[in-house]
């Protein structure tokens, strides 16, 4: 397997639909990029949660995600489930996000996933970030969507309990569900780690990727 980079970093740009989908999707990965680069600039944006008890979660874990990085976190008050029918709103956050952000690289929602805030986000992505590399991650949940990922950040298994420590301690408003444990966090990053030649993974689809062979 070819390891390819995406050159160096200065900053990133993360979106979720919903408080949580961040840190499920890529937070091994944000551990491992803002570890080994102290003072990178995140940018994120969450649509729905605003002003109530999952914000005061996800400012919490994106800064525990994050650690020593530039960290920016805006929440809105978009309905959850509703997305479709908040279309202008969604667009117009992502075109404030991209009016002041140049990320190296974006993680979103992938556009194959079933659930319809997810989708629609990630469907939102190339009309404000035109020529972005977009990461796009993976939720397992309810739907069984899970898909074929082309892409994978290996993690240490160190970094993967980091991450299920993480999302235990900060996300006290989501472990009545039956799908928000650690047997389901390491059993996915388990699975991609043996996809891409490593003890554990996060897995991501991307669209489109420009290369540059000749530098």
């Amino acid at each position: 397997m070819i390891r390819l980079g995406a050159g160096p970093l200065g900053s990133v740009a993360v979106l979720g639909a919903h408080c949580d989908d961040i840190a499920i999707g890529a937070g091994g990965t944000l551990l491992t990029i803002c570890s080994a680069r102290p003072g990178i600039r995140v940018d994120a944006l969450v649509l729905s949660g605003g002003g109530s008890e999952r914000e005061d979660e996800e400012r919490a874990a994106l800064a525990a995600f994050c650690p020593d990085a530039t960290l920016s976190v805006t929440v809105l008050k978009l309905p959850d489930g509703r997305l479709p029918a908040h279309w202008d709103e969604a667009k117009s956050a992502l075109e404030e996000l991209r009016g002041r952000s140049n990320p190296d690289v974006l993680f979103a929602p992938r556009t194959d996933d079933l659930h319809q805030d997810h989708r629609g986000l990630a469907k939102l992505v190339p009309t404000a970030f035109r020529d972005h590399l977009v990461l796009g991650y993976e939720i397992v949940k309810w739907d069984a969507d899970l898909g074929r990922p082309n892409s994978y950040q290996p993690l240490t298994p160190e970094r993967a309990e980091q991450k299920v420590a993480l999302l235990q301690e900060h996300y006290g408003s989501q472990r009545h569900r039956p799908w928000y444990d650690r047997e389901a966090f390491l059993g996915l990053a388990r699975i991609r780690g043996i996809e891409c030649n490593a003890r554990y993974a996060e897995a991501f689809h991307v669209s489109k990727l420009t290369v540059d062979l000749e530098g």
